[in-house]
């Protein structure tokens, strides 16, 4: 996606849309590896073939990530990865990874306290790939500034060995580091709630919150009924829904990208870049009330956009 184009992209749906800005009522801990915000360069070294084909929801593989401390200094820690998504298995070259880290191992690293975590890799091996993801990362950053139910990230520079049987391959991309599930809830004081909740039964603001979040950058990759691509959080005798995975956004605009297909139905919208509001009907004061919260707040919005650029590799294309 152009550069240029996510200004008009969102300035169309910030008159329609009707989200609050929530803060936080208090600073919560959060781990050393999301306090900055500077890109991370990290080194793995596995094999894709290998990954996809003996790996599932409870089977990992080793490998090791190599970081540069604050130092320096150059360690090394032992992981354990798995493929992620169904989708990207079967349609992408890179699969985004869930990564376990010994707490031993972590211990006196960047990455203590950090049990589990989920990295996003570009789809394809294609110049705009490594932009996809800084525009995936900008998505959850904007989120953050809706609604203090947010996962964390930090965007990482991976200098990638992929293994092959007969000469290895170089890759340089772009990730997103992402807390666990956990570790979101931990912050929070809330628990993870695994059974299914009604849309309805979900808290109202917040709902409002996600689906017009999701309405702005253009997403149906969700959804708030079957809980695809968000968790869900009791807190204060409310439920939260918590967002993320925003790679089939219209904001991104990633070439395999296509609207949802979760809904036996399919959606009236041709392709990534129509939007549609796939919120449930709330009430009406909350709507008014929030919409002019979030117009108050778009020069917010678009300061995020512009101190994004300096992450793009293709400036040159962007225009």
């Amino acid at each position: 996606m152009k550069y240029q184009q996510i200004y008009p992209f969102l300035f169309l749906a910030i008159s329609f849309i009707v989200c609050p800005l929530a803060q936080e009522n208090k600073p919560l801990k959060v781990s050393e590896l999301f306090m900055s915000q500077d890109i991370l360069p990290i080194e793995l070294s596995y094999s894709i073939k290998y990954l996809k084909k003996n790996t599932n929801d409870s089977t990992y593989i080793q490998a090791e990530l190599s970081y540069i401390d604050s130092s320096a200094l150059k360690k090394t820690i032992p992981v354990e990865l798995r493929a992620r998504g169904k989708y990207r298995r079967r349609n992408c070259y890179f699969t985004p990874l869930k990564l376990k880290v010994k707490k031993a191992d972590a211990k006196e690293t960047l990455f203590e306290g950090n049990k589990k975590l989920k990295m996003v890799l570009p789809c394809l091996k294609q110049n705009s790939a490594n932009d996809n993801v800084v525009e995936e990362w900008l998505a959850y950053k904007l989120y953050e500034e809706i609604s203090p139910y947010h996962f964390k990230t930090r965007l990482v520079s991976i200098n990638f060995n992929e293994i092959k049987n007969k000469k290895n391959q170089n890759h340089q991309l772009k990730g997103i580091l992402i807390e666990d599930d956990k570790k979101l809830a931990s912050r929070h004081g809330a628990k993870l709630v695994k059974s299914s909740i009604h849309p309805m039964g979900q808290d109202g603001i917040t709902s409002v919150q996600n689906a017009f979040f999701q309405y702005m950058i253009g997403n149906t990759d969700y959804s708030t009924a079957k809980q695809h691509n968000e968790k869900l959080m009791y807190i204060e005798k409310k439920i939260i829904p918590v967002p993320y995975d925003f790679d089939m956004c219209g904001l991104v605009d990633a070439s395999y990208a296509v609207v949802s297909q979760i809904s036996s139905t399919p959606l009236d919208i041709k392709n990534v870049r129509e939007r549609m509001y796939r919120g449930f009907k709330r009430d009406e004061n909350i709507l008014y009330q929030v919409r002019k919260e979030f117009l108050e707040n778009k020069a917010t919005f678009f300061n995020i956009i512009n101190d994004f650029e300096p992450y793009f590799d293709h400036k040159d294309n962007l225009s």
